[in-house]
């Protein structure tokens, strides 16, 4: 038997004696823990390099994409920027409701709904010794200029890089684009503009949504190794065909989110 069928017939095996759990107890308001625990995590200070210094090539190119970005200032494209940088559910639910073309929701797709939601720990957890390690500054804090998000700059910290909310946002892209590949290319495409949200918010640099995808692929890559995370998989992916069998669509101005992403920094 071939080494990779081996595998998954022994992940599906293991799947069979795993119910994923669709509600998990919170241990503080809207906080949940993910699949992974303590030492499960990556521990991307390992792996990805400083942040760009000062004076570098590196940090002339982010700079550049700064200056790129601003013009995106109150346009559709900055309020989109602003309403990805909610990681709260259940908004969050709909940042790839169009994308996957199915209303997204925990009453609706309770799997996929836990999915997202516990994923979502895992991606930000991974990036916090490196965010600690290095404590970059933030662009605004750099610039002095405005983001999207007036209201919650008093709360963020200077800890730059990587970008949590990358990590976050390509982790849910692979996941999904793995439950249906026949929506792949929206899928990765919605992915990869969620983290540029973050470059027009002003919140982070262009290196800093770099290294953020480099941890989500990290972490939905240990991910496939927790038979939870793997159940819940599978029976989201059968939530996502009913839902498309049914003929359900997403609630979400799906025609107004593509006017604004095709305004790209």
């Amino acid at each position: 038997m071939k080494p990779i069928l081996a595998f998954l017939l022994f992940a599906l095996a293991g799947c069979a004696s795993v119910a994923p759990p669709t509600h998990v107890a919170e241990y503080a308001p809207g906080r949940i823990h993910g699949y992974l625990h303590g030492d499960e995590l990556p521990d991307m200070s390992l792996v990805l390099p400083p942040p760009p210094a000062q004076g570098s090539a590196a940090f002339a190119a982010d700079l550049e994409s700064y200056k790129s970005a601003s013009r995106l200032h109150d346009t559709p494209r900055w309020t989109l920027a602003a309403r990805d940088a909610d990681l709260d559910f259940p908004a969050a639910d709909a940042v790839f409701s169009c994308a996957l073309d199915v209303p997204i929701s925990e009453s609706a797709t309770p799997h996929l709904h836990m999915l997202l939601r516990r994923t979502l720990v895992d991606a930000l957890d991974a990036t916090d010794t490196t965010k600690h390690l290095y404590r970059r500054k933030r662009p605004y804090m750099v610039t002095g200029d405005p983001t999207c998000t007036p209201d919650r700059q008093t709360h963020m910290k200077a800890q730059s890089y990587p970008s949590g909310h990358a990590s976050v946002g390509w982790a849910w892209a692979l996941a999904l684009a793995e439950l249906a590949p026949e929506r792949m290319e929206p899928i990765l495409r919605r992915g990869y503009a969620f983290g540029l949200s973050r470059v027009v918010c002003r919140a982070h640099w262009k290196s800093d949504v770099e290294a953020g995808r480099t941890v989500g692929a990290a972490v939905v890559s240990r991910l496939h190794g927790n038979a939870v995370f793997v159940a819940q998989m599978a029976e989201a992916k059968k939530e996502i065909e009913r839902a498309h069998d049914a003929g359900k669509r997403s609630a979400r101005d799906c025609a107004a989110e593509a006017k604004a992403l095709a305004e790209e920094p």
